[in-house]
């Protein structure tokens, strides 16, 4: 996936934006010579456009047969654009509440069925997703936690995270949310396997609820960075 801060900024340029609105209106994939046409531009111009837009994972391209006919003879398939199928968010600070709300609603859709305690299975959900987040990433707890929108940063042997990634949600429901959290980074420090490195409720209205502490022989570059 394209930066989407740069993926965003690309339609503030006018032609781009021309060329991105004239797609997504369509109900069917669009030619270079169609946008070109529809738009009032010169076809290298507007399929320089459309591939930009491509690149930053605004646009998809598909190519098809647009005669129906295949087999020998049948032409080659035409490049097309249509919208592409990722969602794009920018949010400063960094807010993951779409991950939240997955989080919520497969514990209360697995409470309805099972009968355990809702706040139980999204405590453990969010721990496994920890662990999972270990095992996707190759630079270490800070990178991870970096990643998710955490901003973590060393004070005084310990890593604050300057952000939380799901803000409004904690101001509104801070033990639900701050306890889930606390789950997530434990997970992140036991899939990373991060031996002297603890994780604890730490609230502050100005940073999220979560402080790591550090022994000062864990103190390596993968961890504190």
């Amino acid at each position: 996936m394209a930066d989407p801060v740069a993926a965003v900024a690309a339609l503030d340029e006018p032609t781009r934006r021309r060329l991105y609105d004239f797609v997504v209106r369509q109900t069917a994939p669009i030619s270079k010579d169609e946008a070109a046409q529809a738009v009032e531009l010169p076809r290298t111009t507007a399929a320089f456009h459309l591939d930009k837009l491509v690149d930053l994972g605004l646009l998809d391209v598909v190519h098809q047969r647009r005669s129906g006919r295949t087999g020998p003879g049948a032409g080659r398939p035409a490049k097309l654009y249509r919208r592409s199928c990722e969602q794009i968010e920018v949010s400063l600070p960094d807010r993951r509440y779409e991950a939240a709300s997955h989080l919520l609603t497969d514990a209360l859709v697995e409470a309805e069925s099972t009968g355990e305690p809702v706040r139980e299975i999204l405590n453990r959900r969010a721990y496994e997703w920890g662990v999972g987040l270990a095992s996707s990433t190759t630079g270490g707890v800070a990178e991870a936690l970096a990643g998710l929108g955490f901003e973590p940063r060393e004070d005084d042997g310990s890593i604050l995270l300057g952000n939380c990634p799901f803000h409004s949600l904690a101001q509104r429901h801070t033990r639900l949310v701050c306890g889930m959290n606390l789950c997530l980074v434990s997970g992140l420090l036991d899939g990373a396997e991060a031996s002297g490195v603890t994780a604890r409720l730490d609230p502050s209205p100005d940073r999220c609820c979560v402080r790591l502490d550090q022994t000062p022989s864990s103190r390596s570059p993968s961890v504190s960075r």
